[in-house]
């Protein structure tokens, strides 16, 4: 499949609006404070790049941050070559969630474009990452879902997607994988407790899951 090839930029200037894109994505307030937090950097210095990217016509500021129509193509272009990564490590070189993630980042600003047809090739054309999460210019279709906090005791449902917001949480993606909450999986909500904590039963095994994460997997019923 042709996709759209982007001018070259910097990958500093490719995760910055791969990172509103995320944040747009999962509904979070895209501003600085919230960038900040996503890559890791100080203040001052999403200061200074939001004004590079404002400059070459990637974002608009108003406010909040959001992507241009450029802006919007090479975030697009990045996030779809990040999980297309993600997809291959774990289907193909059977990585962990973790690894995977961590990995991608970086195959995410080098993937050729056949080097990405390729993938997309020999992983069947996926629709999403591992995680669930849309691959941009796939053939994906939203499921009607809801957040796990929002199932009732009694309720069996199914692991439908883990937000990137989650992917950037210290150690939730590797205890999400050993809880086995992988989308696909199947499982019921066994107990709410009062300090909103989840209890989910999947495979016979029993695991809390934390109101942060409850509130952000969605699951279908």
């Amino acid at each position: 499949m042709a996709t759209y090839s982007p001018p070259e930029y910097h990958p500093a200037f490719e995760e910055y609006c791969e990172a509103i894109f995320e944040l747009n994505e999962d509904d979070v307030d895209v501003i600085q404070a919230r960038i900040a937090e996503r890559l890791e950097v100080s203040r001052p210095a999403v200061s200074e790049m939001i004004r590079k990217l404002e400059s070459e016509g990637l974002v608009d500021i108003d406010g909040r941050i959001t992507l241009t129509v450029d802006g919007l193509r090479l975030a697009e272009s990045v996030v779809r070559r990040h999980r297309l990564a993600e997809r291959f490590l774990t289907d193909v070189l059977d990585l962990s969630w973790a690894e995977a993630h961590k990995e991608a980042g970086k195959w995410e600003h080098v993937i050729s474009d056949n080097v990405e047809e390729a993938m997309v090739r020999v992983l069947g054309e996926p629709t999403t990452c591992p995680h669930g999460n849309p691959i941009p210019g796939a053939d994906y279709t939203a499921p009607d879902a809801l957040p796990l906090r929002a199932v009732a005791v009694g309720t069996t449902f199914v692991v439908s997607r883990i937000p990137e917001e989650l992917e950037f949480s210290p150690g939730m993606l590797e205890f999400l994988e050993q809880a086995d909450l992988l989308p696909g999986r199947t499982g019921t909500v066994t107990a709410i407790s009062p300090d909103g904590t989840t209890t989910v039963e999947v495979d016979g095994s029993h695991v809390g899951i934390g109101v942060f994460a409850s509130e952000r997997i969605l699951v279908t019923t």
